[in-house]
């Protein structure tokens, strides 16, 4: 897990995973999910994907890699430190690929 992150108790469910700094928009955190069909949803959760929590108004997305295919989790703009990390869990529901030119805001 990067240094920029740390898990603690989380107001939205259990543990969670917080900004240790500043993190600014587009951090690659790195490889949050492994697809393996041995498991029964079909990927291996690494300590980054089993820590971040749900949240309708996320801070950041599920990135496939698809040099690798991976899922990595990217910032979706700068993270203050002490915020938790999130991830809306219903982008993924219906196997849809997420791409970074669909959502980063470029402005």
């Amino acid at each position: 897990m990067p240094d920029s992150l740390t898990i603690k108790e989380s107001n939205i469910e259990g543990l969670g995973l917080f900004a240790t700094k500043k993190i600014e928009k587009g951090t690659d955190f790195g490889i949050s999910h492994i697809p393996n069909d041995k498991f029964e949803n079909g990927f291996i959760r690494t300590p980054l994907g089993g820590f971040v929590n749900h949240s309708n108004n996320p801070n950041t997305i599920k990135m496939n890699e698809l040099s690798d295919n991976t899922f990595h989790l990217i910032a979706l703009r700068n993270i203050e430190p002490d915020e938790e990390i999130t991830l809306k869990y219903t982008l993924y529901n219906d196997g849809l690929l997420i791409y970074w030119s669909d959502n980063i805001d470029n402005k």
